[in-house]
């Protein structure tokens, strides 16, 4: 059986879908883009801030489950451009242990939702 995570922190979802579904011991996290909800404003200002902007929203969901960065156990990232992945690795390892890091890939793409640079989604495990 699944169970529907929303947390109110993070942006709505902009289609047919939920921040997050919890099935069994895990957490599936739908890819959060650099929306601040708070201020109902894309993040526009930088890879850097843009990459905060997207760990935040996973952070907020990843609470919501009562879950930690330490229960990730893969990430996928999806880019504009691939020039730009020094600067988003340190911003997206700054969120992990190396000794704990999760599996992940990163992905150069054409286009992401409302344009943006980034999109970050995850899989959790309790």
């Amino acid at each position: 059986m699944k169970k529907i995570i929303n947390s109110s922190k993070a942006p709505a979802p902009i289609g047919p879908y939920n921040h997050s579904v919890m099935v069994g011991d895990l957490l599936f996290i739908s890819g959060q883009i650099p929306f601040n909800q708070q201020t109902e404003t894309l993040v526009t200002t930088g890879i850097q801030d843009e990459t905060k902007q997207v760990m935040q929203n996973l952070e907020y969901i990843i609470k919501e489950a009562g879950l930690t960065f330490e229960h990730v156990v893969k990430a996928t990232i999806f880019i504009r451009n691939m020039d730009d992945f020094a600067l988003i690795n340190e911003i997206y390892g700054s969120y992990f242990s190396p000794e704990t890091a999760p599996a992940r890939e990163c992905v150069q793409v054409e286009k992401l939702p409302r344009n943006v640079n980034i999109e970050i989604s995850m899989i959790l495990h309790k």
